[in-house]
């Protein structure tokens, strides 16, 4: 039986008096892909946040293995094996692939040996290969889909037990969108690296994960299966265009 990895109870968030995030309780199991969908301004950017020690907690609490995160801060999430990868990319423009890279690793050095870095590095220059042809390059210089690709490996190289991905595949062309997709998918059967997706696009969501929660202004909608929830019609009306999918289409 899976056990419990994170758990969000009843969390409060407001920035002044606007309430983003109005009671929400989610909960990842070991070894799981969980997507969280909703419209922008929902909040789902927020809730990462909150488990990232970004933004604070007005009310309720968050477990990470068990134990309530309220002492630790941002800085302590990564010697914890916790990865966020933020929406937008933010990579270090003037800092070359490799250097992105190994500052990725700098809050767990305490956990991992130089040997682990460096093999991890060699799978993320396995799994994105124009990153490995480009790792003395600029990250500035890269295109956006690059950028995206050394923002997700950037969070690898710590080798997280969870990882938090904010809209991997906003604003790339299509064929970028599947590749970052395949590599989601790859990350997850290769490592076994528990992941929590926030994404607009439910249809590449939703296939690649187990259990999904749908978030409308701060609150959770709809939770269940993601293949059940690729057959409900309220989620299919409101964000898969009316049609259901399914795996084998993104494969």
């Amino acid at each position: 039986m899976m056990s419990e990895l994170l758990v969000l109870k009843d969390v409060v968030v407001s920035y002044g008096a606007v309430m983003a995030l109005k009671g929400v309780s989610i909960k990842l199991n070991e070894g799981q892909i969980i997507a969280v969908l909703g419209a922008n301004g929902a909040g789902k950017s927020t809730m990462l946040k909150s488990i990232s020690k970004i933004v604070p907690l007005k009310e309720g609490k968050i477990f990470y293995k068990g134990k309530d995160m309220a002492s630790l801060s941002a800085h302590d999430l990564a010697f914890q094996g916790i990865s966020h990868v933020p929406e937008g990319r933010r990579v270090f423009p003037t800092l070359t692939v490799e250097e992105n890279l190994n500052l990725g690793a700098y809050g767990a050095r305490k956990r991992l040996l130089d040997e682990e870095v460096e093999e991890t590095k060699k799978w993320i220059f396995e799994l994105f290969p124009v990153l490995a042809e480009r790792k003395n390059q600029l990250a500035g210089t890269l295109s956006g889909g690059e950028q995206q690709m050394l923002a997700i490996g950037r969070g690898l190289i710590a080798k997280p037990t969870l990882l938090l991905l904010d809209e991997p595949s906003l604003g790339l062309a299509p064929i970028l969108v599947k590749e970052i997709f395949n590599a989601i998918r790859k990350i997850h059967e290769e490592s076994g690296t528990s992941i929590l997706l926030v994404e607009q696009n439910a249809k590449k969501a939703l296939a690649e994960s187990d259990y999904a929660y749908i978030l409308e202004t701060g609150k959770i909608s709809i939770e269940g299966p993601a293949s059940e929830l690729a057959g409900d019609e309220r989620v299919k009306a409101a964000y898969l265009g009316g049609s259901a999918v399914t795996k084998k289409e993104q494969k």
